[in-house]
């Protein structure tokens, strides 16, 4: 049997559902027997690859490049999950929501700064106005909420998932735990 082909996403959040993926330690060298990492940001890839069999998205649509990446992600892959309460409600990063895009650049780059300066064209994605969950902009398969997930709930979704079985994700988690 061949391996699935698994990857992992980060677009905007905090990165603590990678760090709790990681927090699987010797469960995960045991999982990746059955599965190949083709993307991540744990490791160098740069391109998302086609035919990925999952994909765990950490993280809410903020930038005219999240959106980008999350249509490729959805097109190139048969499952995506949206990892996190980040990619699932906006959480934090949604906070901005209230000011709206301009306003918080603004804030960044004309109120806060010693010198006021240009926003910068390059190196920095441009803000969409409103973040919004994973979803909201392409279809998700399954949704891990936590904040983050746990490495336990990791593992026994990744496991399910792995044997071909469907998680029971409402007895493993909840949101903001």
């Amino acid at each position: 049997m061949s391996k699935l082909k698994l990857a992992t996403v980060w677009l905007d959040g905090c990165s603590g559902c990678h760090m709790s993926f990681l927090d699987m330690d010797e469960r995960l060298i045991t999982l990746s027997n059955q599965f190949d990492l083709v993307f991540s940001p744990l490791v160098d890839f740069k391109t998302f690859p086609e035919g990925v069999d999952i994909a765990l998205v950490e993280g809410a649509i903020s930038s005219v490049e999240d959106e980008h990446k999350i249509h490729i992600i959805r097109e190139r892959t048969k499952m995506l999950i949206a990892m996190g309460d980040c990619a699932i409600t906006t959480n934090v990063p949604g906070m901005r929501n209230s000011f709206g895009a301009k306003a918080i650049t603004d804030h960044a780059y004309f109120t806060t700064a010693d010198l006021q300066q240009q926003v910068p064209a390059v190196g920095v994605p441009a803000l969409i106005e409103k973040v919004r969950p994973v979803h909201e902009v392409v279809p998700v398969d399954l949704f891990l909420p936590g904040c983050p997930p746990s490495a336990d709930t990791f593992y026994t979704v990744l496991s399910d998932l792995l044997a071909g079985r469907t998680p029971d994700i409402a007895s493993l988690t909840r949101f903001g735990a």
